[in-house]
């Protein structure tokens, strides 16, 4: 079973930024790729930007410019650097590791880690 724990998540001003770690382990498979989620208060978990083993990017529209994935691939662990950060930011941001980009895009694998809180006042 895959573990996922993050972790950078914070309290900010509106414009400040701050980076998201995620580290996963007890994978029996090899982990192509790699996602961040979010989920507001009484919204749906959503999708906000993945990248492959490659580095191929995908960013939701409204971070895009803002906020970019990295990964380190020996590691196992995926990175956001979140810039300009605004109030509709705030959220909970999880992780999510698959085989095929187009498992994250569908919503992600059915393991999840405790998420890291991010918090932007105006």
């Amino acid at each position: 079973q895959v573990q996922l724990v993050e972790s950078g998540g914070g309290l900010v001003q509106a414009g400040g930024s701050l980076r998201l770690n995620c580290a996963t382990s007890g994978s029996s498979f090899s982990i192509n790729s790699m996602g961040w989620y979010r989920q507001a208060p009484g919204k749906q978990r959503e999708l906000v930007a993945a990248i492959t083993s490659g580095g191929y990017t995908n960013y939701a529209a409204s971070v895009k410019g803002r906020f970019t994935i990295s990964r380190d691939n020996a590691k196992n662990t995926v990175y956001l650097q979140m810039n300009s950060l605004k109030p509709e930011d705030t959220a909970v941001y999880y992780c999510n590791a698959a085989q095929l980009l187009i498992q994250l895009e569908r919503g992600g694998m059915d393991y999840w880690g405790k998420g890291t809180l991010v918090t932007v006042s105006s």
